[in-house]
């Protein structure tokens, strides 16, 4: 791991900053990318170079296909490859489903799942060239249960579409020496979600939880892993 370079979606708070600081201290190197808080963005990049690692910073809005493509092709210019992406970007709209309008059920599921789609395809061809990659989606815990989320509607249906993407980019690239998962966060500390007290661990999971699952996926050791759903919820609704 020591020569890869990862990249993270939406890099610069929460669960995403956390991923990309965690992979500094295993990697040559992380691109963060943030849509919006370039102060944000930079500080996470300052932390990472404390460490002696490579970072830039990167804008881009991944709802659209040009940019998320500009992405890969300016964060590969800058350090020369992607070995390591992680699908982090998602927004999440807590909302009855029959009050979202029609360009926030757009923007839901061209954030949860068109934006990974855009960054994979632009990074498949250089892991593919190397031989080597590794893939990570970030979903939500309950995704293989197609239940009934009437509060996050879209956000469910994007998710559970970007589960079947995961499963089938994993099918075709397994040969290519590309792993493909997804990392499903139950409920996290600083989430938007509402707190339970019915997590059968007995507290609510913390960004270091999640982290830890996609640092273990993009290992060595989880070269035989492929196309799997990682659930990260201290046993919450299973």
């Amino acid at each position: 791991m020591k020569d890869k370079i990862a990249l993270v979606t939406g890099s610069s708070r929460g669960i995403g900053r956390d991923i990309a600081l965690r992979l500094a201290d295993v990697t040559a190197g992380v691109a963060v990318h943030y849509i919006s808080n370039r102060q944000a963005a930079e500080d996470v990049a300052k932390k990472i170079k404390r460490k002696g690692k490579l970072c830039a910073c990167f804008r881009a809005d991944l709802t659209k296909e040009k940019e998320a493509a500009a992405l890969i092709r300016k964060v590969e210019e800058k350090f020369g490859r992607i070995d390591i992406l992680v699908n982090n970007f998602g927004p999440i709209l807590v909302k009855s489903w029959e009050k979202v309008t029609s360009s926030e059920w757009d923007y839901i599921l061209r954030g949860n799942l068109m934006s990974a789609l855009y960054c994979l395809k632009a990074s498949l061809p250089g892991m593919r060239k190397r031989k080597w990659g590794r893939i990570v989606n970030l979903g939500y815990s309950r995704v293989e249960q197609l239940a009934a989320f009437s509060k996050i509607t879209p956000y469910a249906i994007a998710k559970t579409g970007l589960l079947i993407l995961t499963r089938s980019v994993a099918a075709s690239e397994a040969s290519s020496g590309i792993t493909v998962n997804m990392v499903s966060p139950g409920l996290i500390e600083g989430g938007i979600l509402p707190e339970s007290k019915n997590i059968p661990r007995g507290r609510l999971g913390k960004f270091e939880d999640v982290s830890r699952a996609v640092l273990f996926l993009v290992s060595e050791d989880a070269d035989f892993i492929t196309g799997t759903n990682l659930v990260v919820s201290g046993g919450w609704k299973i």
